[in-house]
C-alpha cells in the first residue's frame, strides 16, 4: 500500500517535469524535423506515384520535387499561389506536395522555393487547370444563330491553345466567343448543331457538358406532342396553351403553356388565380390515356436507376420585359395518387403545409424578374423539393411516390413582393438525370 501511495504522490511531480521538457524550444529527439540552413537546389519534378519526370501538372495533383537541401524550404509557391507544406513529406532530397487548386492571377510558369532567410529559388514548372467543366447553358433549346452562354469552370482560352466548343455536327468559330473570365463563354449556336452533349476543349483536355442540347429525353409536356410529351394537362385546369404567333415574342419550339392575363398582388398569398396561373395533371389508372407519369417507360427507368436524388426537372421559360414578375412563387408540385387523381379531384394539396414541393422565385434577388424576351432553361434538382407553400422547409420528405401527377401554380411563396401583371411562357417540361 505504501509503494502505491508513493507512486501516486510522485505523478504530479513527474508530469510537471515532462511539461517543462515539452515547453523547451531547444529540446531535441530522434527524427525531429529540422529546417536546414542554406538554399535548396531543384533538379527535376516527377509524378508522386511514377518515376517519370514532368515539367507541368494539373491543379490539385500531387508531385514530388527532387533536389538537394530541400529541408531549407519553408514556403513553396506555384505562380502566385502558395502550396501547403507537410514536413512529413520533406527530406533533404525529396519534397512531395499538392499543386494549389486555385487559379493563379499571375501565370509565371514557375515554382518558387523560399527559405527562412527569404532567399528564393525559382524553377520552371507549368500549372495546368483541370479539364473544362460545363455545368449549364442559358437556353438548352436555342435555335441555330441564337446567342447563348455556357457556364462552368476552367473554360480557359490560352493564346497557344485556343478554347474549342463543339456541338454534334458543328463547331463554334473562335472569333464568335466572348469570355467572362474562365466561368462563362457566350456565342451563337452554330449552323448544323444537332441534339447532344456540348464538348469544350482547352489546353488541359476535353470536358463534356452535364446537359444535353435540345434534350428530348423524357419530355412530359411539350404542349403539342412534337417530342412525345402531353399536349394538355388533365384536371380542373388543363393549362392555357398558345400556338406560335399568338404573342409578340417568339415561340421556343411549337406550342407552349401560357400563364398571364390577371393581376398578381404583392401581398403574401393575396392572389389565388388558378384559371390564369396553373395547370394540373391528375392521372387516370395505368393503361389509360393519362397514366401516372412515373409509369411512363423512360421515367420509370430513370426512377429505378437514379431514384429521386439523381433526378431533376427542367423546362424553358420566357418572361417578357413588358410583363415582369415581382410577386408570388411558382409552386412546382409532383403529386402522389394518395393526394389526388382525376377520379378524386381536389386542390387541397396546394395549401397543405406538409406536402413537399419546389418553389421558384427568381424575382426575389432583384425585386423584379424578366428574361429580356428570351427563353431560358430552368433546372431544379429533386433534392430541392423540400419546401412548403410558403417556401419554408417542409417536414415531409420527398420520395418517388409523389411522381404520379404534376401541377404548376403561381401563388404564395412566403415573401412579399410588388403588384404585377406577369406573363410566364413555359415549354418542354422534362425530368432527366442530374449527370
Amino acid at each position: 500500500m505504501n509503494k502505491i501511495s508513493k507512486y501516486i504522490s510522485a505523478v504530479p511531480a513527474i508530469f510537471a517535469i515532462l511539461i517543462g521538457f515539452a515547453s523547451c524550444d531547444d529540446v531535441d529527439y530522434p527524427d525531429r524535423y529540422k529546417v536546414a540552413d542554406g538554399a535548396p537546389t531543384v533538379y527535376s519534378v516527377r509524378y508522386a506515384d511514377q518515376d517519370i519526370n514532368i515539367t507541368q501538372a494539373y491543379m490539385d495533383e500531387i508531385v514530388c520535387i527532387l533536389g538537394d537541401n530541400l529541408r531549407s524550404t519553408v514556403q513553396l509557391w506555384f505562380n502566385d499561389q502558395e502550396a501547403t507544406l507537410n514536413t512529413s513529406y520533406i527530406t533533404d532530397n525529396t519534397l512531395m506536395v499538392s499543386v494549389p487548386k486555385n487559379m493563379p492571377k499571375n501565370q509565371t510558369d514557375k515554382m518558387y522555393l523560399i527559405t527562412r532567410d527569404q532567399d528564393t529559388v525559382a524553377f520552371d514548372f507549368k500549372v495546368l487547370p483541370p479539364v473544362p467543366k460545363v455545368s449549364s447553358m442559358s437556353n438548352e433549346w436555342a435555335k441555330e444563330g441564337e446567342k447563348v452562354t455556357i457556364y462552368g469552370s476552367y473554360l480557359i482560352d490560352d493564346s497557344t491553345v485556343p478554347l474549342e466548343i463543339s456541338f454534334p455536327g458543328a463547331t463554334v468559330p473562335h472569333s464568335d466567343m466572348t469570355f467572362d473570365g474562365s466561368s462563362s463563354v457566350s456565342f451563337h449556336v452554330p449552323s448544323g448543331a444537332q441534339s447532344g452533349y456540348v464538348t469544350v476543349t482547352s489546353l488541359s483536355g476535353t470536358g463534356k457538358s452535364k446537359f444535353v442540347y435540345k434534350d428530348s429525353r423524357n419530355i412530359l409536356f411539350d404542349w403539342d406532342g412534337s417530342h412525345g410529351g402531353f399536349a394538355t394537362g388533365h384536371g380542373w385546369r388543363n393549362g392555357v396553351v398558345h400556338t406560335p404567333g399568338t404573342d409578340s415574342f417568339t415561340a421556343l419550339d411549337g406550342s407552349y403553356l401560357y400563364f398571364g392575363g390577371a393581376e398578381m398582388k404583392g401581398g403574401i398569398g393575396d392572389t389565388w388565380a388558378e384559371d390564369n396561373f396553373s395547370f394540373d395533371y391528375w392521372p387516370d389508372a395505368v393503361g389509360g390515356a393519362c397514366p401516372p407519369l412515373s409509369s411512363l417507360p423512360t421515367f420509370a427507368d430513370y426512377i429505378k436507376t437514379y431514384d429521386v436524388g439523381g433526378l431533376q426537372i427542367k423546362f424553358e421559360v420566357l418572361v417578357p420585359s413588358a410583363s415582369p414578375w415581382s410577386a408570388a412563387g411558382l409552386q412546382i408540385m409532383f403529386s402522389s395518387d394518395e393526394l389526388v387523381t382525376y377520379a378524386t379531384a381536389t386542390n387541397g394539396y396546394f395549401s397543405n403545409a406538409a406536402f413537399p414541393r419546389a418553389v421558384w422565385m427568381p424575382w426575389t434577388s432583384t425585386g423584379s424578374y424578366d428574361t429580356a424576351d428570351k427563353w431560358v432553361t430552368v433546372t431544379i434538382p429533386f433534392t430541392s423539393f423540400n419546401k412548403s407553400f410558403d417556401n419554408a422547409e417542409c417536414a415531409t420528405a420527398f420520395s418517388k411516390k409523389y411522381l404520379t401527377g404534376l401541377t404548376f401554380f403561381v401563388w404564395n411563396g412566403g415573401i412579399e413582393g410588388t403588384t404585377c401583371n406577369p406573363v410566364l411562357a413555359i415549354d418542354n417540361i422534362r425530368v432527366v438525370p442530374t449527370e
